[in-house]
């Protein structure tokens, strides 16, 4: 059994947009990353991935639209579409995803962590 607070794994980390692994179930990975700016453009081809909203406000754009949320607001982003994700002030936010699924998607960006790891 796994089993957690996210109060105190958030506090356990500082830096932004280097997601940490916090669970795993049936091959998915929960994530949870302290955000503050914004992420590169990018899509992830074969797989779709959901934000939760834990603190602060957090926003993903896409290229037609621009998705704003607060505590306790999800999305999901479609596979294939290309999307970044963005907060004028720092947020905490929670990832689902395929295990292994390299936070950058499709392109490599030396200012952003690829891969998540558990904590």
């Amino acid at each position: 059994m796994d089993q957690g607070n996210l109060t105190q794994k958030f506090s356990l980390f500082s830096e932004h947009w280097q997601p940490k692994v916090i669970s795993a179930l049936n091959g998915q990975e929960v994530k949870i990353v302290k955000v503050q700016g914004i992420f590169p453009w990018h899509r992830h081809e074969d797989l779709e991935e959901m934000f939760l909203v834990w603190k602060g406000r957090f926003r993903v754009e896409f290229r037609d639209r621009v998705v704003e949320m607060g505590p306790g607001d999800y999305v999901v982003v479609p596979r294939g579409v290309e999307h970044r994700t963005a907060a004028d002030e720092e947020a905490e936010v929670l990832i689902f995803e395929p295990g292994g699924t390299l936070n950058t998607g499709n392109i490599v960006d030396d200012n952003f962590t690829n891969e998540a790891v558990r904590i």
